[in-house]
């Protein structure tokens, strides 16, 4: 039995001796290539009969519910690589493992091996052709989301989309040039669908209605945000926590208007007025991340109680500068104490030009402990003389072209800057009739007219420090700004809203006839506004003891709009 049983070894390995002699240098049997047999031959060989027998096709047809997309060899300069074709198939059980290849040698008798072409193509090409498709076959999945209508809260459920494998589509865009195959390619894609069941939605709706009505309020030392209604629905997540990007996104423009960096003062005092000055200010940088959760926590708060505002300070890390501004003059000058801001919009280039050049006036003037500031003296004579530009003035019970038009805008904003900083103001008038200048992001009556030399704003320094004021003209967004500097003294003012104790309504619109127009045409000189009496009260503390205290009244008439109406006629 042993010596039979060695006879059949020693057969078997001249066979397969026999076997491996024969295919050297070819291709062992059931070999193909594009279904090609290539069994047998060597590379040479191989290669000659590829080329003879090769049906490589001329394009490739993607097929998605009946929409068809061709991708030509042509489009993507592809094409057979015949010798490395032939190379790969001689590899075919010539992998160096002696076991493994006299294994797959043995079996390769009796079952076929069909490898791909290697194919040479251009990427960039197959991937702009593929990007070309994933455009015409994808549609976007829209998440649900609520709505704001009419004071009620709804739900839109969202919309299932589908995306495209480009990489699969390519790789198989790729196989059917290298098996040379006819059939179509079925575009697969992947369902992606957002929408909510009927429970999840119901929860959904709920948290929305929850924060109806509701505001969560962001505050900062000089900027405020608040946000609602609509803002708060876009923050809730429907798998029931709150969206990260718009949190985010909330955060950075916070961050982007609070942080700055520390800023040393500058104090240069020459000729009796400072000539340069830069406060010193603190560095700030929003904690952006402890914003967030700040924001989500009262978020929830909002949403899971009855509160109707939730109020976050802004957490910020404070970078103190290395020179301050106490350190830098002997003054008294340490502090801001008020600002004042007005607004322009509308403003003709002749106003807007003199809205500069009187506010330059005030930059750097310095008022004595004591001392009353005058308006006029300050800005002395305004004329075309002195530079200023014709723009349109309230004189004679008329709006007309004058000298130095939008000059009352900076005694506007010096107004209020005085109110806010708790200084007394000897003497003020409000203009003869509501200016729609004055009420751009303010109530109306804070408003101050001049005209010299009978018509003066007056404010007195009673602090026992001098007084620095700085001026700002944003010529882009047309904001006038006015800061008054000094020591603080512990006073705080406080300034009532403004009360309408009348309301007179504008007379009718007049119209008047103008030769010097061509007949027909309309030319509005006046703009309508009401009149009325409107009243504040400014009262200063110190200590929790009234300092000073006045009612400031404005009495404006009413104003009819006025109309030229032309009446020449064509000679």
């Amino acid at each position: 039995m042993k010596k039979w049983f060695l006879i059949v070894i020693e057969v078997l390995v001249l066979i397969f001796s026999l076997y491996n002699l024969a295919f050297t240098g070819r291709i062992y049997p059931h070999v193909s290539v594009a279904r090609i047999n290539l069994g047998g031959k060597n590379e040479s060989e191989a290669i000659s009969f590829l080329s003879q027998n090769l049906k490589f096709p001329e394009k490739v047809i993607l097929e998605n519910n009946g929409q068809d997309f061709e991708i030509t060899a042509l489009s993507i300069d592809v094409s057979p690589n015949l010798a490395d074709s032939a190379r790969a198939a001689f590899d075919i059980h010539r992998t160096g493992n002696i076991i493994y290849d006299f294994y797959q040698r043995l079996i390769s008798l009796f079952r076929k091996t069909n490898l791909g072409l290697r194919i040479n193509l251009n990427e960039n090409k197959l991937d702009q052709l593929v990007s070309v498709v994933a455009g015409q076959v994808e549609s976007d999945a829209v998440p649900p989301s609520l709505k704001l209508v009419d004071g009620h809260v709804t739900l839109n459920n969202g919309v299932i989309g589908y995306k495209l494998d480009q990489n699969l589509l390519k790789a198989e865009v790729g196989s059917s040039f290298s098996l040379s195959k006819n059939s179509k390619v079925n575009i697969r894609l992947i369902k992606i669908d957002p929408t909510l069941e009927e429970a999840q939605a119901n929860i959904y709706l709920k948290r929305g209605r929850a924060l109806t009505g509701k505001i969560l309020e962001l505050k900062g030392d000089t900027e405020n945000y608040s946000y609602r209604g609509q803002d708060l629905l876009n923050l809730i997540d429907p798998e029931g926590s709150y969206k990260k990007d718009p949190i985010t996104d909330i955060v950075s423009v916070v961050s982007k208007n609070v942080n700055h960096d520390p800023e040393n003062s500058v104090f240069i005092f020459e000729g009796g007025k400072v000539k340069e000055f830069q406060p010193s200010r603190d560095g700030v940088a929003v904690k952006n991340e402890l914003l967030a959760q700040m924001i989500i926590g009262n978020l929830r708060t909002l949403e899971e109680t009855d509160e109707k505002v939730a109020s976050v300070g802004i957490p910020v890390d404070i970078t103190p500068p290395k020179i301050k501004t106490g350190e830098v003059n002997n003054l008294g000058i340490k502090e801001l104490l008020g600002r004042g801001v007005s607004y322009f919009a509308g403003s003709i280039p002749g106003r807007i030009h003199n809205i500069n050049l009187a506010a330059s006036k005030f930059k750097g003037v310095l008022v004595t402990p004591g001392d009353t500031l005058s308006f006029n003296e300050t800005v002395s004579d305004i004329s075309t003389l002195t530079g200023y530009k014709q723009a349109y003035i309230i004189k004679e019970g008329k709006t007309v072209l004058g000298d130095g038009g939008g000059v009352c805008q900076v005694s506007t904003t010096l107004f209020r800057a005085t109110l806010n900083a708790g200084l007394p103001v000897i003497e003020r008038t409000a203009h003869a009739y509501r200016v729609g200048y004055y009420e751009q992001k303010s109530p109306p009556g804070i408003d101050a007219t001049v005209f010299g030399p009978t018509v003066d704003l007056k404010i007195k320094n009673d602090t026992p420090n001098y007084l620095l004021i700085q001026t700002a003209v944003d010529n882009q967004n047309l904001i006038l700004t006015f800061e008054i500097y000094g020591t603080s003294d512990g006073r705080i003012a406080k300034i009532s809203t403004p009360v309408t104790v009348t309301s007179t309504p504008p007379p009718p619109d007049v119209y008047q006839d103008d030769p010097t127009l061509p007949l027909g045409k309309i030319v509005q000189t006046e703009h309508k506004a009401w009149g009325g009496k409107i009243t504040f009260n400014y009262t200063v503390k110190k200590n929790g003891e009234i300092i000073y205290q006045k009612t400031f009244v404005s009495n404006y008439t009413p104003w009819a709009a006025v109309y030229l109406r032309g009446t020449a006629t064509v000679q």
